[in-house]
């Protein structure tokens, strides 16, 4: 029997026979059923972290492409990444939405001011005995460096934007404006990355 952990409590449950040892009748596989258990009140702390861990990956992978041109369209995939690792249906259904609007946003922008003397491509970082192999889920649009520092500025502006809804949508319970005002602090960090390209 093995168990899965993700976002919280997990149970794996596994058919067995009396003497415990996994049970095949007619050489059927045991059956794996995976229940993710909500925590008590607003969320919990420790899927806050989770997404606000996500958004600082998402900010280092970013930041270590050689290139300038690409970190906008970077931080757009990986943002909708985050978002699309928020489980549909659940308390966190607001901050899912608010990540792929602000993801969606970026593209947009990227994509609008793309460089045509640049390739577009996917960012790839290997594995290393500590850390798992990460890339981007679709190539990523270079923006024109003449365009650049308006670009970066207009970035900076829409997650400005997503930090605001953020906490505006944290009103109603302490619990849920802790957690909405890390995971906004998370944002606005990300601006580092913008100043520094």
């Amino acid at each position: 029997m093995s168990t899965f952990r993700r976002l919280g409590i997990a149970a794996t449950l596994t058919a067995a026979t009396a003497t415990g040892l996994p049970a095949f009748a007619q050489a059927i596989p045991p059956v794996i059923y995976t229940v993710i258990l909500p925590a008590a009140g607003f969320g919990s702390a420790n899927y806050t972290d989770v997404v606000t861990g996500g958004i600082a990956a998402a900010q280092k992978f970013c930041a270590e492409l050689g290139n300038d041109s690409y970190k906008v369209d970077c931080l757009a995939e990986r943002l909708g990444k985050v978002a699309d690792d928020i489980p549909k249906g659940t308390v966190y259904d607001e901050v899912r939405n608010i990540l792929k609007d602000t993801s969606d946003q970026l593209e947009t922008l990227a994509r609008q001011n793309r460089d045509p003397s640049q390739t577009r491509g996917r960012a790839k970082r290997p594995a290393t005995d500590t850390t798992p192999e990460v890339a981007t889920s679709r190539p990523l649009t270079p923006v024109a460096p003449q365009s650049l520092p308006q670009v970066n500025q207009q970035a900076s502006a829409i997650l400005s934007n997503t930090e605001t809804l953020l906490l505006r949508s944290a009103s109603g319970s302490e619990s849920k404006t802790q957690q909405y005002s890390r995971i906004a602090e998370a944002i606005g960090s990300s601006k580092v990355l913008l100043r520094s390209a």
